[in-house]
């Protein structure tokens, strides 16, 4: 009967480990005949396993999707690997309790070896900030919110939402199609039904109404860059500071400087150029823009304007007087 248990937690590892195995394949993986699979197959669905089955030069078994979630069989290294993610996730904005509980779980179930290893390796590493290029912390996205739009993306469904600037309006209505992850912040692109317009939309400023329930036709965005598109609008216009800066420099050199994600480059003429950039606060947009090695002038926003000269006096002030 022991030998028959471990085939049987040996059969349903290997048919959670891909879609689909022949009945030969699985007979030879564990040494047993075509009939003995046949037999654990069987088994596996008593208890309550839904082992689908297909027939024919083509006939294989499938682990189909049942009522509950069964038991999920890692070898070493995968647990090991999955305990570590977990770890790493408890530091994500939006899931970290999630992360915690499934890594509570994850580890009140693993053979004392492997908690010791994982409980290593955990001791032994320290953390940096996860923010280390940004005065302004991280956005935190609610789970649900990702899950709800993830939903409505798989089945082409209208999602319907307050945003900035609508507050005092009718909520938005959108078709979604992709969800890009891009400097810790989460984006939906969505197009207008009614207009055709597309647009990112920052998800931590989503305020989802009740699902509508009504399906869409979809007609994906030319390209279907979703990630190029999202990188391109935002540098212009998604973020929450922008400024237009002058550059004594041509549109080329300044190209040439920084990722094209950073900003849209206009060309004024042969010598100047206008970065039309963004960021999250004025105090990055003045990095940024300190990081060209070029001249500049900013007459715009205000804000920024008098931040810079701010920063310039500390700087200047942080020359001592005698060094020339």
């Amino acid at each position: 009967m022991r030998e028959t248990s471990a085939r049987m937690l040996a059969l349903l590892s290997l048919m959670q480990s891909r879609p689909a195995w022949t009945g030969a394949e699985l007979a030879e993986r564990l040494g047993v005949s075509p009939r003995t699979i046949r037999n654990d197959v069987d088994r596996l669905r008593d208890l309550g396993y839904p082992v689908d089955a297909a027939r024919g030069p083509a006939g294989h078994y499938r682990l189909g999707a049942g009522a509950r979630l069964p038991p999920l069989l890692l070898d070493d290294e995968e647990a090991v690997a999955v305990a570590i993610g977990l770890r790493a996730g408890s530091g994500v904005a939006g899931i970290e309790d999630s992360s915690t509980r499934a890594l509570a779980k994850l580890e009140q179930v693993l053979p004392h070896r492997l908690r010791r290893q994982v409980a290593a390796i955990h001791d032994a590493m320290s953390r940096g900030p996860e923010n280390t290029s940004s005065n302004v912390e991280d956005p935190v996205v609610d789970a649900a919110v990702l899950t709800a739009l993830a939903a409505a993306i798989r089945d082409h469904e209208w999602v319907r939402f307050d945003y900035p600037g609508t507050a005092d309006g009718p909520p938005l209505v959108v078709e979604p199609y992709r969800l890009v992850s891009w400097q810790r912040h989460w984006y939906l692109v969505g197009r207008d039904p009614v207009t055709g317009d597309w647009h990112p939309y920052r998800v931590d400023w989503i305020e989802l109404r009740m699902a509508t329930g009504r399906r869409f036709p979809p007609a994906p965005l030319p390209g279907e860059d979703y990630t190029a598109f999202v990188l391109r609008e935002v540098a212009s216009a998604g973020w929450s500071v922008h400024a237009r800066i002058r550059v004594c420099a041509p549109a080329e050199e300044v190209l040439a400087r920084i990722n094209p994600t950073v900003g849209v480059v206009e060309s004024v003429d042969e010598s100047t150029c206008v970065l039309v950039t963004g960021a999250d606060s004025l105090e990055i947009i003045a990095v940024y823009i300190g990081m060209l090695g070029l001249d500049f002038r900013v007459t715009e926003p205000p804000g920024l304007v008098e931040h810079l000269r701010v920063l310039g006096e500390r700087y200047r002030r942080a020359i001592p007087a005698d060094s020339g």
